[in-house]
Formats: structure tokens, C-alpha cells, sequence
């Protein structure tokens, strides 16, 4: 019996949605392509693209028009979403602070329909807009989580944060980001550095977008910091602005570093790929993370990673200690040092990371361990 499954997500465009939009993309995909019938819902936004719907067959994605850009409000259309719910043997809800959830959420429990829940690290209150967030945990957002069938967390330091909704780690399930090895195929392009204006030089990389939560201006003081150890090391920003862009130039102008920071804005497919390859070093610095997919790409394109520990990624410390710091500019300017000013480190650190990353975070690993739920929560929901 084919297995029919409904994943739901605000956006499938990477450039907005970040790790959760390509972990609903990489997932769908890959359950497609592993025997199940997998449907997509999201809404529509200016940077989806025909090309990426299309890169997710088999599975078919429905789109939604979106009545409020800022917010992901979609235009009310519930015969859609009924429909997708009433063909559904099982929904999969991706993210939290989430108004098409809610609308699938009140569809599936008038149609008794099992549904399980990813947050992918989401359920803190943090960030802008906490008023307005406690506002949808008070109406829908404890609901949701509370009377779902089953529970995913990408990474065990997020259980904690099932708990405070009411959910005892043991009925969470754990299954992590992963990548499509196919997607990091391609070869490196000598024209990337030329293109894009970047010397042959070591490289400090930053992949994601410039906001708050992932933490770039902390990288940036930590580079500043770390200049008179460093003085030959560039840092480049690949990603689109999410508010931060003005401040971290102007700090870049204060210290007159424009030759040395790099700003790429938002990279994508192959440039993607051959960023991750130029690069000595990609620096995770975020502040608050459920696990970073950026690092686990890095990873197969074998190029070691600094990561905060607040990315919710500990196991990066199975392959050196030195991988992981505070999410501090003290403990980033500690970790560039510690990496970059030996030059035999990172290539002794390298192929065992990239060896790790391909051996544990693979899609065709991991598709097994949703089915596995999936037919629990059927089973559970049956008897």
C-alpha cells in the first residue's frame, strides 16, 4: 500500500525560507523517490521558482497565493487545503510560528487526520515579534504541538524545548538535517573568484542569511579580532540581507576592512557549491540554531566547519573539540585562530569531517527513519 503524505511548509525558496525550506524540499524528494506519494503545500513568494518545483519531483507541490507577504498569510482557500488533507494518510507540519499550519491543523482535526510536527529548533519564543508569537502559542501554537501523533526534533539539545510545551523527550523522535550528495556534485569553478571579485587568499566563509539569529556580526568582530593573528585572511558573506546588511558595512567602513570583507549576496546552485569549495573555513555563528544544514553541505563538499554551540550540532565534536565554541566573539576569535593559523589543521581535519558528514547525514540514510514513524503513527491512530 502506497504510503500518501502531506508536507506542509510557509515557503519551499531558499533564499527566505532557509534550512527548514530545503529540509522540506530535500525530504519530499527523497520519500517520493523512495515509494511514497508525497504532496507539497506551501505559498507562493517572489523567489519561488518554477525550476525548484520542478527539481522536487516525483513529489507534487501545491502553491498557495499569498494574501500577506510579511507574515506568510496565503489567500483563504479552504477547499484546497481540505483536499490535501482528506488524500493525506499522515501530515507532516514543518516550522512553527506558522498561519498555514494552523489552517491545516484545524482542517486535520475535523478530519481526524494523524499529523506529526517538526519545529526544526522554532518553538522558543525568540527574536522579533515575542508579543505576537505568545499571541498564536495562547490561541493555536500549544495546540498544534500538544495534540499532534507524533513529535521530530532535528537534534537532541532541542527535546528541552518539547518539554516546555508538554511533551516528555522519550515520545520525540530525532532525525536530523541531511543532504542530497548529488546536489554538491559538481566540480569547483575557477571563474567563482574572479566573478565575484574574491583574492587567492584564506578564506573565512559565512552561507546564510545576514539577520540577527544567525549570528554574522558576531563573526564580524570576531575577524576583526582576530586580524592581528590573521592578517592575510578575507571574510566573505554569502546570503541575502535579512536586516543586517547597513550594520555590518558600516562596521566594515569603521575599520576600514572593505579590502578584506566580502559581501555576495545570495548564492545559489553551482556558485553555491564552488563558495563552499574556495573556502578554507565556513563559520556557523549562530546564536540560536536547531542544526545547521549549511555545515552539513560544507561538509560534503570538504570544508571543515566552526560552529557555536548554540547550533544544536555537538556531534561536530566527535570529529575534533575544536570545531564547536561559545557563541561569543571571544570564543570565535579563539577558534579562527586556533584553526587558521596552522596551516596543516584544517587539512588534516577535512576528509574526517567530510567522511563523518556522508557516513550519518545522508537523505537515503534517514528516508527509512520517517517511514518508520509515519506507519507508528498510523498503527497508533488505527487501534
Amino acid at each position: 500500500m502506497t504510503l500518501h503524505i502531506l508536507n506542509v511548509n510557509d515557503t519551499l525558496d531558499l533564499k527566505t525560507g532557509g534550512g527548514t525550506a530545503e529540509r522540506t524540499f530535500q525530504m519530499s524528494r527523497c520519500l517520493a523517490r523512495h515509494g511514497a506519494h508525497c504532496e507539497v503545500l506551501t505559498i507562493d513568494s517572489e523567489h519561488l521558482a518554477e525550476s525548484r518545483i520542478e527539481a522536487m519531483k516525483p513529489a507534487t507541490v501545491f502553491v498557495m497565493p499569498c494574501l500577506w507577504k510579511r507574515f506568510n498569510v496565503p489567500k483563504l482557500n479552504w477547499a484546497v487545503i481540505r483536499q490535501r488533507v482528506k488524500d493525506a494518510d499522515v501530515i507532516h507540519l514543518m516550522g512553527h510560528w506558522s498561519v498555514l499550519n494552523a489552517m491545516v491543523y484545524f482542517i486535520a482535526r475535523r478530519m481526524s487526520k494523524p499529523y506529526v510536527v517538526c519545529p526544526a529548533g522554532a518553538l522558543p519564543v525568540f527574536g522579533r515579534s515575542k508579543w505576537l508569537k505568545h499571541t498564536y502559542n495562547f490561541l493555536v501554537g500549544n495546540a498544534i504541538v500538544r495534540n499532534a501523533s507524533g513529535w521530530i526534533a532535528v537534534t537532541k539539545s532541542e527535546l528541552p524545548q518539547f518539554e516546555v510545551y508538554g511533551i516528555p523527550s522519550q515520545s520525540v523522535t530525532v532525525i536530523p538535517n541531511g543532504v542530497s550528495e548529488e546536489d554538491f556534485s559538481s566540480a569547483y569553478d575557477a571563474s567563482f573568484k574572479q566573478r565575484y571579485g574574491l583574492p587567492e587568499a584564506q578564506i573565512v566563509l559565512f552561507m546564510g542569511r545576514l539577520n540577527l539569529i544567525k549570528g554574522p556580526d558576531i563573526l564580524l568582530d570576531a575577524f576583526i579580532s582576530a586580524r592581528v593573528a590573521l592578517p592575510d585572511a578575507h571574510l566573505v558573506f554569502a546570503g541575502p540581507d535579512g536586516g543586517m546588511l547597513s550594520v555590518l558595512q558600516q562596521t566594515v567602513d569603521q575599520n576600514v576592512l572593505g579590502e578584506f570583507v566580502h559581501f555576495l549576496g545570495y548564492v545559489e546552485g553551482a556558485d553555491k557549491v564552488s563558495a563552499y569549495r574556495m573556502a578554507n573555513l565556513l563559520v556557523v555563528p549562530s546564536r540560536q540554531e536547531a542544526m545547521s544544514i549549511v555545515a552539513i553541505e560544507a561538509g560534503f563538499c570538504g570544508t571543515p566547519v566552526l560552529l557555536t554551540d548554540q547550533c544544536g550540532f555537538s556531534d561536530v565534536r566527535l570529529v575534533d573539540a575544536r570545531l564547536e565554541v561559545h557563541a561569543t566573539t571571544a570564543g570565535i576569535t579563539a577558534g579562527l585562530i586556533n584553526l587558521l593559523g596552522e596551516s596543516n589543521k584544517l587539512a588534516e581535519i577535512a576528509p574526517v569531517w567530510s567522511n563523518f558528514v556522508k557516513q550519518h547525514y545522508s537523505w537515503a540514510s534517514l528516508a527509512p527513519e520517517y517511514f518508520r514513524l509515519y506507519r507508528f503513527v498510523l498503527e497508533a491512530d488505527a487501534a
